[in-house]
């Protein structure tokens, strides 16, 4: 009897230190899954205000990229208005028939 008396409490004694091994291992997987929960969450803050930097300096770059077109575009436009304002002048005769010439044949494109 003694030898199944003293098998029971060894059995009682592992299962009880399984369950405290398990419990622990449990534990530590909670933990460690915390810690990459915690470590994926930084990476995804630090990812998210990457590319908001990197849109806002995309954003910047094209601004600033149109603007110099537009201003190029003006300094042309200019450039086109002299450019006519001074033939209009040295030939009067001629712009005035080159006028002509042209409201006559968005005339007849209009008409069609």
């Amino acid at each position: 009897m003694a030898a199944s008396s003293s098998k029971p409490a060894g059995t009682t004694g592992t299962a009880g230190s399984s369950v405290k091994d398990l419990e622990a291992d449990i534990q530590k997987l909670r933990d460690d899954i915390s810690l990459l929960t915690k470590h994926l969450k930084d990476a995804g803050d630090h990812s998210l205000r990457t590319a908001r930097k990197a849109a806002s300096e995309g954003a910047e770059h094209l601004r600033a990229q149109g603007e110099a077109t537009i201003e190029g575009l003006r300094d042309n436009a200019k450039d086109l208005e002299v450019q006519l304002t001074s033939t209009v002048r040295e030939k009067p005769i001629t712009s005035l028939a080159l006028a002509a010439g042209v409201g006559f044949l968005l005339a007849v494109i209009m008409r069609r």
